[in-house]
């Protein structure tokens, strides 16, 4: 099936395969979307022990997409972050995800989410740069 017009998928063995039908990221409309991340490694599907490494692990697997496109985390203007136990693991989570993003950071979204065998999902917005500013 080809792709619409200004909507290119974006694919990378940095990240999870697809588990279904659906893209790892899309560029649409001066953006780049990525889907919803777990902590499986891309290489060995493992997925680590505790809410603070899946954190780190799923913020790799969305940076592999990101640099797929030439971005890295600055680039990031949007966050969506899923659960398994917010009230639990919220401090341990925030403190992983602080390691990844510079002020100013995205706005972000968090909520709690019914995760298969998880203890975090995470997707993301990024900015693609303006071909007509100078780099």
């Amino acid at each position: 099936m080809s792709e619409p017009t200004g909507k290119r998928a974006v694919h990378t063995p940095g990240a999870p395969r697809p588990a279904g039908a659906y893209s790892q990221g899309v560029v649409a409309g001066g953006f780049l979307f990525t889907a919803g991340f777990g902590p499986q490694d891309p290489v060995t599907g493992a997925v680590p022990d505790g809410v603070g490494a899946q954190t780190t692990q799923v913020l790799r697997n969305v940076g592999a997409v990101l640099a797929a496109r030439g971005l890295s985390m600055r680039d990031v203007v949007k966050v969506t972050a899923h659960l398994h136990h917010l009230e639990r693991d919220f401090a341990a989570y925030d403190e992983a995800y602080r390691a990844f993003f510079d002020d100013p950071c995205p706005v972000r979204t968090t909520v709690g989410s019914d995760l298969m065998r998880i203890l975090v999902e995470i997707d993301v917005v990024a900015l693609l740069p303006d071909p007509d500013l100078p780099g």
